[in-house]
């Protein structure tokens, strides 16, 4: 085979499956197989070429590559989903490499990153930033602006930056700038958070943007790792082998892609069939049983132009909950009702085309479906006596178990507008119609709904929302009222808003006080039940809402414990310590006040003693009550002085911080005080540079000084250091000759004040490591005098005389640790004396200096006198 024909045969193998087999592209010989997708004008998807979830094969497989490449990297591998999502995002919006500074970083703020993960920005700075930069996954550096605040983040992906500097361009994240911008306007689309740029068309949300709060960086994620394996037929490739029946292969394929458990996958797939953008669906068997299940998502359907009645046929119009096979007897509905239940299982979600299509529920057993077992939620004399349920076309929990069957034939009851199929054929019993209240009140109720099947008020009722008669859906609210389901039916539609958010005010407030939050509702619940068992029963109750409200669900704390609620502790549920010590207070000032009453006033009455008792008590109490007050004012004075003196440590802090900006401004136009360089701060960096170097120099030469001079001798001291002197200045002349060598002539013409720091920093670390040489072998040298020798023999003696070394004092365990103690004590003596060298010579120095400055005016004046005078000075002395 030719080199050309091997070429088209491998091209003609990757773009077989690159696009839809609706859509045929014409391939010619010698064309270039690109990489395409260009960016949407919509996250919804129409099915146009310009749909950024529209990637060809070749595309897609390097996309997903890239993303899973960047999740196995070792410092991502074992995070979090919110870590992990951040990552892919400031992967897809990284800068390709194009010589800049930049290169390979991402400009971001924490709110932006908090936008695109669907979580709050001090999440972003708690619990996603902080874990990626421990793990070196990333690197970030503040952006400020010319005055000191801060506009963002420089962020710097690890994984990115080594795979470009190690791997090449073959590493599978080394994407190139086109494959980067589909990558990103991929995430746009899926759940890009949308912008409204003024002079620019704007971009809207992507699919998952209003998806935020716990659990949304999982279904982002989960969304684009699904849509990345997924064809253009729009079918998620499944994997193979075995899984757990319950879970499904859809729920194992999302938890190996996702690295979890198929059950968190199963919730994870179960949020995004609810969201629309997931349909699952069930291969039809002859037995009509339960067949392969497929996961198909809607999003990539559409991109690629699936015809609407295939999409629609997987999705559903609308999300229901159970299933009846065709085949099966429901009870008292005709066959072709059986489309209004549903279907469940692993394609909960979906919905047939026909009764042909549906399947038997996963946990049905193999005969005709029955209706469950209701909870009771009326009393039991309003009990119709009929088994099942009277299921509305809501789905939600029945009125009551009787609800729909005594209405009239013809269709115009109120229930028979409800769409039930148990309803919608008349009476199920063959009883006479008849009307009732409670049947008036949910044909009313059905007939205000509107298309999302949602109570809808009418006429002056505007306002008012109706009631439900069911519990709210959420199954933490369900447990924590299902004491109260009776009262809570009696409630209007704005009351049982109000209960509702004063239960979720009490869990939440649960929750805050130590309690598991799986364990608040039954909590909630028992607190419900304790105090409808000390009204009498829900028959007690005269006014619902005000009992749910006041007496009901708040917390009543029979001691100053936060955690007390009728003497019993919320997070242990046991009897409260702090109940107990008050009452036990309470007794033991009781019977202290009797005492004092029978020793002051003996032989009192029964009848009296009691009086006297009491009065006293009352006393007592209202001191206490007069105490409380005091000491509450006090603390009310104490946190308002402490919040104005943290307010007046504001202020001057304020102060102080805007005082050294002005100073450092001011400092900042100061010209160098040895070459007069301008803006230098009152000393430009070579100069900087210049004088450190000649700190070195003399303490170089003071520290040779120490130990090879006689300290008494000014001239040998002065000797010493002069030849330490010359003998650095030379080392630096060489580091100075070969800096001028390696410089371009240029540069330095182009910028003298760079190029003279730069030889000033050779000078400094030349004269820095030879003041490092200097004092080392000061430090040996030292070591070797006899009060060093003398320090050393008495700490081999010590440690030679240790307890466990008198049985073998000449052992090779006690030699090694005695010379181990002499060595440190030799070391330890010789930094001593060279620190007291030191000083001696520093003072010295300091006392020749002052001398100097002293000087009589006759011994300076021959010196003056030699000078020769320039032609300003001698004109001036002419004159």
């Amino acid at each position: 085979m030719s080199t050309v024909a091997a070429q088209a045969a491998v091209l003609d193998h990757l773009l077989r499956d690159d696009v839809d087999k609706s859509v045929d592209e014409p391939w010619l010989p010698g064309q270039r197989a690109a990489l395409r997708s260009v960016p949407a004008s919509g996250p919804s998807g129409d099915g146009g070429l310009d749909d950024p979830l529209r990637l060809g094969r070749a595309m897609r497989l390097r996309l997903r590559d890239a993303v899973q490449a960047l999740l196995a990297d070792p410092s991502i591998a074992g995070l979090k989903d919110a870590p992990k999502l951040a990552a892919v995002v400031l992967y897809a919006k990284s800068r390709a490499p194009k010589g800049e500074k930049k290169d390979n970083q991402t400009s971001i703020w924490g709110a932006e990153l908090g936008r695109w993960l669907g979580m709050k920005e001090s999440t972003v700075h708690h619990k996603v930033l902080p874990v990626l930069r421990g793990t070196d996954a990333l690197h970030t550096q503040v952006v400020r602006d010319g005055k000191g605040h801060p506009t963002g983040l420089d962020c710097l992906l690890m994984p990115l930056w080594n795979a470009r500097k190690s791997g090449g361009a073959g590493h599978p994240l080394a994407l190139t700038k086109a494959e980067l911008a589909t990558l990103l306007h991929l995430i746009e689309a899926l759940f890009g958070p949308g912008w409204a740029p003024e002079d620019k068309e704007p971009t809207p949300p992507g699919l998952l943007a209003g998806r935020t709060g716990k659990g949304a960086a999982t279904d982002r994620l989960g969304l684009l790792l699904m849509v990345l394996n997924t064809r253009a037929s729009g079918w998620l490739q499944l994997c193979g082998g075995s899984v757990k029946k319950r879970e499904g292969r859809g729920a194992a394929t999302l938890a190996r892609l996702l690295g979890c458990s198929p059950s968190g996958a199963r919730k994870v797939l179960a949020r995004l069939t609810e969201a629309g953008v997931v349909a699952r669906q069930r291969k039809a068997t002859s037995t009509r049983m339960n067949g392969r299940g497929k996961v198909m998502l809607l999003p990539v359907a559409r991109a690629y132009g699936r015809t609407l009645a295939s999409v629609e046929a997987v999705s559903g119009p609308g999300t229901v909950f159970s299933a009846r096979p065709d085949g099966a007897c429901g009870d008292h509905g005709p066959a072709g009702t059986a489309g209004a239940l549903g279907t469940s299982g692993i394609g909960g979600a979906e919905q047939a085309e026909d009764a042909g299509d549906q399947e038997r529920p996963d946990g049905a057993e193999l005969h005709a479906d029955h209706a469950s077992v209701v909870t009771p939620v009326v009393p039991p004399q309003l009990s119709c006596g009929f088994s099942g349920e009277g299921r509305g076309g809501e789905g939600r929990r029945p009125e009551r178990a009787c609800a729909g069957e005594d209405q009239a034939v013809d269709g115009e009851s109120a229930v028979a507008g409800t769409g039930s199929p148990v309803a919608e054929d008349g009476p199920l019993r063959g009883e006479q119609p008849k009307e009732s209240p409670v049947d008036e009140r949910g044909g009313q109720r059905a007939a205000g709904a509107g298309a999302d099947s949602r109570p809808k008020a009418a006429g002056w009722e505007k306002a008012q929302q109706q009631r439900r008669v069911g519990l709210p859906a959420d199954l933490r609210l369900r447990v924590a009222l299902g004491p109260v389901a009776w009262l809570w039916e009696r409630l209007s539609g704005w009351q049982q808003d109000q209960v509702e958010a004063a239960a979720k005010a009490e869990l939440a407030q649960l929750a805050g006080l130590g309690v598991a939050p799986e364990g608040t509702p039954r909590l909630l619940a028992d607190r419900l039940t304790d105090r409808l068992a000390e009204t009498g029963g829900e028959a007690r109750v005269d006014k619902p809402f005000p009992w749910l409200i006041r007496r009901g669900l708040p917390q009543r704390q029979a001691c100053s414990h936060r955690k007390c609620d009728d003497g019993v502790r919320l997070d242990t549920g046991e009897d409260c310590e702090n109940c107990g010590n008050v009452i036990h207070l309470r007794r033991a000032r009781r019977a202290r006040i009797g005492a004092d009453i029978d020793r002051e006033l003996p032989g009192l009455s029964d009848g009296e003693r009691r009086r006297v008792l009491e009065e006293r008590l009352r006393e007592h109490a209202a001191a206490e009550a007069e105490d409380l007050a005091w000491r509450q004012e006090q603390a009310r004075v104490e946190q308002a002085r402490r919040a104005a003196a943290r307010v007046a440590a504001q202020e001057q802090a304020e102060r102080e911080r805007q005082e050294a900006a002005a100073a450092d401004a001011v400092r900042q136009e100061l010209a160098c005080e040895d070459c007069g360089q301008e803006r230098a701060a009152g000393l430009c960096e070579a100069c900087g540079y210049r004088r450190r170097t000649e700190a070195a120099i003399v303490e170089a030469g003071l520290v040779a000084a120490t130990w090879s001079a006689d300290l008494a001798d000014p001239g040998e001291v002065a000797a010493v250091t002069a030849e330490v002197r010359s003998t650095m200045e030379r080392d630096i002349a060489a580091v100075r000759a070969e800096y001028l060598r390696a410089m371009d002539p240029a540069d330095q013409e182009a910028e003298p004040e760079a190029a003279a720091a730069v030889l000033a920093y050779g000078a400094l670390h030349t004269a820095q490591q030879a003041l490092a040489e200097y004092r080392r072998n000061a430090l040996a040298m030292l070591g070797r005098t006899d009060e060093a020798e003398a320090e050393a023999r008495r700490a081999y003696r010590t440690e030679q005389g240790r307890p466990w070394f008198r049985r073998n004092p000449n052992g090779a365990d006690a030699v090694a640790a005695a010379t181990e103690k002499a060595e440190a004590a030799r070391e330890r003596t010789a930094g001593h004396l060279l620190a007291v060298r030191l000083e001696q010579v520093r003072e010295q120095a300091a006392a020749r200096t002052e001398t100097a400055e002293a000087a009589p005016w006759a011994d300076r004046l021959p010196e003056l006198a030699a000078r020769s005078l320039d032609g300003e000075a001698a004109g001036a002395v002419i004159a």
